[in-house]
């Protein structure tokens, strides 16, 4: 399958992850190009040294994943694009034979744009925030509408959605898997591994910094596609807004009102912990998930209110980073 691919992995200070990333890459029939977003750690020094095309983004610009992966496909298609790009985050490591297992489904099947697979936690079961992502993570196999930013991608496909939007700075997989599906291409999740994944999130505050940044993608995108991730903002405004303001009207007018808003979340949490026992998880983890679920729609608010005011002031949309 020689010529056939090229592999773009981004990465901002990810240290060992990265080093595990490259590892992966290697023996591959690809041109491999690594993306750096102003790392300090070495991570430049490090994609050389393992034999990576390395592109430095400009510091005078935002850094955004979506600025990052479309700085790999200018370098692949510098010296002639190959059939299909492969993208990684730095903080992920491919799974062998993922990407062969990908190219015969795009060969195969060719309206297909986008082919991703199934990412998994490699310490899913150290914290309760890892467990969370890992079961995030594994979604059913079939045909989709987004993704993760692992995904293998037709060239023809990412050249007529005009690549990825350089100014999403959460989210942006979903909103470059949309277009795609726009330009009239298909796109499906195998039943294979495709990634191993990295989240290493150990504190309460890098959870809801994360949190915060899903809430700014759920709103840009809200304002881009707004048909897409429309529950997830309906639910923001029900669980931290509306029913706040309700329990404090019941706390001046009637007990009953704001036991009633508390009973809303209790029910919250038991739909989320069952649903999370039908999901495969263990009955340590689900428990610790429910609740970071019934909670997250708070840290979702203040990314929604973030890229508002962002939008509102015209200021630059920059990245909301947690590790």
């Amino acid at each position: 399958m020689t010529g056939q691919l090229g592999i773009v992995a981004i990465g901002r200070n990810e240290g060992e992850r990265l080093r595990l990333c490259l590892e992966s890459l290697q023996g591959l029939e690809a041109r491999v190009v690594y993306v750096d977003s102003g790392s300090t750690d070495g991570s430049v020094t490090l994609a050389r040294q393992m034999g990576a095309e390395v592109v430095e983004l400009d510091m005078n610009y935002p850094f955004t994943a979506a600025r990052a992966r479309n700085a790999g496909f200018a370098a692949l298609e510098a010296e002639g694009l190959p059939e299909f790009i492969q993208f990684v985050d730095g903080d992920c490591a491919l799974v062998p034979g993922w990407t062969d297992a990908a190219i015969v489904e795009m060969l195969n099947n060719r309206g297909l744009g986008v082919v991703t697979g199934w990412r998994a936690e490699i310490h899913a079961d150290a914290t309760a925030y890892n467990a969370m992502c890992h079961h995030e993570w594994r979604r059913p196999a079939g045909p989709i509408t987004a993704c993760g930013g692992d995904m293998m991608v037709r060239v023809d496909a990412f050249e007529q959605a005009g690549g990825f939007n350089p100014t999403v700075i959460a989210a942006e997989d979903d909103e470059f898997c949309l277009r795609i599906a726009q330009a009239g291409f298909k796109l499906i999740r195998l039943p294979f591994e495709m990634t191993r994944h990295d989240a290493n999130i150990q504190r309460f505050a890098q959870w809801w910094q994360r949190s915060i940044r899903n809430g700014h993608g759920f709103a840009q995108l809200g304002n881009i596609h707004p048909h897409h991730l429309r529950r997830e903002r309906q639910r923001v405004y029900f669980f931290a807004i509306l029913l706040p303001l309700i329990f404090l009207v019941g706390l001046t007018t009637s007990f009953w009102i704001s036991s009633l808003v508390i009973a809303a979340y209790i029910g919250s949490y038991m739909r989320g912990y069952q649903g999370l026992l039908s999901d495969g998880v263990s009955r340590q983890m689900a428990p610790k998930i429910a609740i970071l679920l019934t909670l997250s729609k708070f840290p979702n608010l203040i990314g929604m209110i973030k890229y508002h005011l962002r939008k509102l002031r015209g200021t630059d949309m920059q990245i909301i980073e947690y590790k």
